[in-house]
């Protein structure tokens, strides 16, 4: 008999509320300051020896370890930001990278040295870039520019180094998995057994030679009283319905609904967290257990003026990530490693690149 929407799914593990640190509301967030680092002076000299060294020893981006970045003091609050990221709310913020090393060529650097410290890059483009440029070079200067919906990336871990801000709005906005979850699961229960079931997701770049058009995964797995959540409605849209439905009608129909509930409750003052990143704040999230989105936002006409944010994406190893360590076999997630590269040799024109990672119009954040 064909499953319909509100066909139990015994292959999911019951729908219960998630507790613990993971689970956290905007208001109440917004009035604590313990997801913050403040750099102090001695972080700030350690970022520029840092950046100095790299240089020194001719590390590039892909090849920087470490030792080629070495930070004797800061070592220790990004142990503790990693502590945060893996057990913790899932987001930290860095404030006060110098403005020196705001430049493209430094920030780089930076970026990528810290991210040393936390996990290992993944390629965010099929030609395989670890670091994608966030900004807006599109022909019509000061045309506002909407709102991004709540999403989580194709990482373990999502960092964004702000460079420069909008003229105004471009916020940056946090949602805690579990506080979606568990409204999803008091307003519609019987939408809530199909966060646990796979859904199709469009693959995010052109896939390598091989590759499924799609890939099945759960919204979410449980993992003790941490969530794995994995949620792109552009995705999700390509995708048409749930995996295992045989009535792809009423279930296109109820995953709209069930889609449309997760970003409401997202978005809704209530839940959400706004960011305001001024240069030098570094946003580090977890993205199982944290949805992010970015408000309208309108910039300046001048180019060298504009928005501007750099972005990474990191993978936790298998032996220190917990949703791998405390994964049952049945409720595994689907590993998040990035885009497949498909071509890493062949040059490719800036002009040409990806939305979101050279010099195209921004869409991706």
């Amino acid at each position: 008999m064909a499953e319909t929407p509100d066909t139990p799914d015994t292959r999911t593990a019951p729908a219960e509320p998630f507790t613990g640190p993971a689970l956290w509301f905007g208001p109440d967030v917004a009035d604590r300051d313990d997801w913050m680092v403040r750099l102090s002076a001695e972080h700030r000299r350690e970022l520029r020896t840092a950046v100095h060294t790299a240089r020194g020893r001719g590390a590039t981006l892909l090849r920087t370890t470490v030792a080629d970045f070495p930070l004797p003091m800061l070592a220790a609050e990004l142990q503790r930001a990693a502590a945060a990221l893996a057990e913790g709310p899932g987001f930290v913020l860095l404030r006060g990278v110098p403005a020196d090393l705001l430049g493209e060529a430094e920030a780089r650097t930076v970026l990528r040295g810290i991210g040393q410290y936390l996990g290992r890059p993944v390629p965010q483009t099929a030609d395989g870039r670890i670091l994608c440029h966030i900004r807006d070079t599109g022909p019509v200067p000061g045309l506002p520019r909407a709102a991004l919906p709540f999403r989580t990336a194709e990482s373990d871990l999502l960092g964004l180094l702000c460079l420069r801000p909008a003229r105004s709005g471009g916020r940056t906005l946090l949602a805690s998995a579990a506080a979606v979850h568990n409204a999803v699961l008091a307003a519609r229960p019987d939408l809530a057994g199909r966060l646990y079931r796979s859904h199709l997701f469009g693959r995010q770049e052109e896939g390598a030679p091989g590759e499924e058009a799609y890939l099945a995964s759960p919204l979410v797995t449980r993992h003790g009283d941490r969530p794995s959540m994995r949620y792109d409605r552009a995705r999700l849209a390509g995708a048409a319905h749930t995996a295992h439905d045989g009535d792809p009608d009423g279930a296109r129909a109820a995953d709209r609904e069930l889609y449309d509930l997760i970003e409401t409750t997202a978005a809704s003052p209530a839940v959400r967290l706004e960011l305001d990143l001024q240069p030098g704040d570094l946003l580090l999230v977890d993205n199982h257990v944290v949805l992010h989105a970015r408000s309208a936002y309108e910039d300046f006409d001048a180019p060298e003026r504009r928005r501007h944010l750099l972005r990474m994406w990191l993978a936790r190893d298998e032996d220190t990530d917990p949703t791998v360590r405390s994964a049952g076999p049945d409720f595994r997630p689907v590993p998040r490693t990035g885009v497949t590269p498909s071509d890493v040799i062949r040059p490719r024109s800036l002009r040409r690149a990806r939305p979101g990672c050279g010099l195209m119009p921004l869409r991706t954040h």
